[in-house]
């Protein structure tokens, strides 16, 4: 099974920024640990600050990985256009948030992402990519 993780933007400070939200781990070290976790699963993963990039990144393997984990940082809240994105391809997305959403400012409250993901999975911090790896291999099973 192929699963693209994607990060948007500010998420390759993880382990650096605001460690009282997002915690002191950094995803590549995160990433190491999925990789031991699910020896079946083949992992492929980008990181961008910039929302075109993004979309490009779902348009190239939203027809080939059998799933995708997209944590959108602040995108989440902000971008029609990476909703499009996801509506447009087949690969099942699942949106992660490393904290609870719901908690923080109101403008956070709202996903544009959402509407077009198979589920959303938030505030278990890093523990959130390994929840919907989970569940991505548990729809690949029906």
């Amino acid at each position: 099974m192929k699963i693209v993780i994607l990060n948007g933007p500010n998420l390759n400070l993880l382990g650096v920024r605001e460690r009282s939200i997002y915690g002191d781990q950094s995803f590549s070290n995160y990433l190491i640990q999925l990789q031991d976790q699910f020896p079946q699963v083949e992992f492929s993963y980008f990181q961008s600050n910039i929302e075109g990039e993004l979309i490009n990144q779902i348009h190239e393997v939203g027809f080939s990985a059998d799933g995708i984990v997209f944590n959108a940082g602040a995108y989440t809240h902000t971008s029609l256009a990476l909703a499009d994105a996801i509506a447009a391809v087949k690969t099942p997305v699942v949106e992660v948030h490393i904290s609870n959403v719901f908690k923080r400012e109101a403008v956070r409250h709202h996903s544009f992402i959402a509407p077009v993901c198979c589920g959303s999975i938030s505030g278990f911090g890093m523990e959130s990519y390994r929840l919907a790896v989970l569940a991505l291999l548990k729809m690949s099973e029906k």
